[in-house]
């Protein structure tokens, strides 16, 4: 008796330590450079079977994200999921491909005039219309001074002040820059950009690194003898009018090799 007892018991063990493994091998939290294809190879599950099961609508992942890596797709979305809080770091083209919309459907649907955005706003990221810009604030106008006699002339010492220049844009700007080339398998580099761009699943996308304070992340740039790209990748030696274009052959790179080109920031 106390025999079957104590069988009974290593039996009720073992299937709550199999539970416990189920349970655990379900989900994957998404480590820094991951990618859905490593972690389809990694689960043995096809790409498509993580985007059902996870309700993603592109192959864009976070880290510290969780992934259900094992049961049914859900055909059920999120009772919401029409519109967007923007958080601290957020950019316009960052939300765009977490949505699968996109960069000009999402400025398009909210109005936005360049990528200027605040923590806290609410944006439309599906099923939206095209709505006018937001107009900037107006201010009340200050009123007339008072005529008064006309000032007594300066010295003929005195240097007349210069007009402070005006600020400059930066859509539409053109510039010259030191532009240099890298691919998806250099030394150290894992394959995804800043805002997440998987190139090595995607080779044929343009992409250039750029220093962020001179040219803004997402921003489409067209780049003298390479195309319409966006800039959406940083690197620790592009700093000021520097750039690195993305070319998915190292032959092609190297032979880039480092040139003064033009390029002009379209938004």
């Amino acid at each position: 008796m106390k025999k079957q007892i104590v069988t009974l018991t290593a039996i009720a063990a073992l299937s709550v330590g199999a539970a416990t493994t189920a349970s655990a091998s379900s989900s994957y939290t998404v480590q820094s450079g991951d990618t859905l294809w490593e972690i389809s190879q990694d689960k043995n599950v096809s790409v498509e079977s993580l985007k059902g099961l996870n309700n993603l609508s592109s192959d864009l992942i976070l880290p510290n994200q969780e992934l259900k890596v094992d049961g049914q797709a859900s055909s059920e979305t999120k009772a919401d999921n029409s519109t967007y809080t923007v958080k601290s770091g957020d950019t316009l083209f960052k939300i765009a491909s977490a949505h699968g919309i996109s960069l000009d459907s999402l400025i398009s649907w909210n109005g936005v005039s360049g990528h200027l955005i605040y923590p806290g706003e609410q944006l439309v990221v599906k099923g939206g219309t095209a709505v006018a810009e937001k107009a900037p604030a107006k201010t009340a106008a200050a009123p007339a001074p008072a005529k008064s006699a006309a000032p007594a002339p300066a010295p003929a010492s005195a240097p007349a002040e210069k007009a402070p220049a005006a600020a400059s844009t930066q859509s539409g700007k053109t510039m010259t820059v030191s532009a240099t080339a890298y691919t998806a398998y250099c030394a150290g580099c894992s394959g995804t950009t800043a805002t997440g761009i998987d190139l090595r699943s995607n080779p044929n996308q343009k992409v250039i690194a750029v220093d962020p304070s001179v040219i803004p992340l997402g921003s489409k740039v067209w780049v003298e003898g390479y195309g319409e790209a966006i800039a959406g990748d940083t690197g620790g030696a592009i700093k000021g009018n520097k750039i690195d274009v993305f070319i998915p052959s190292q032959g092609e790179a190297l032979q880039w090799g480092r040139k003064n080109i033009t390029i002009k920031v379209l938004n």
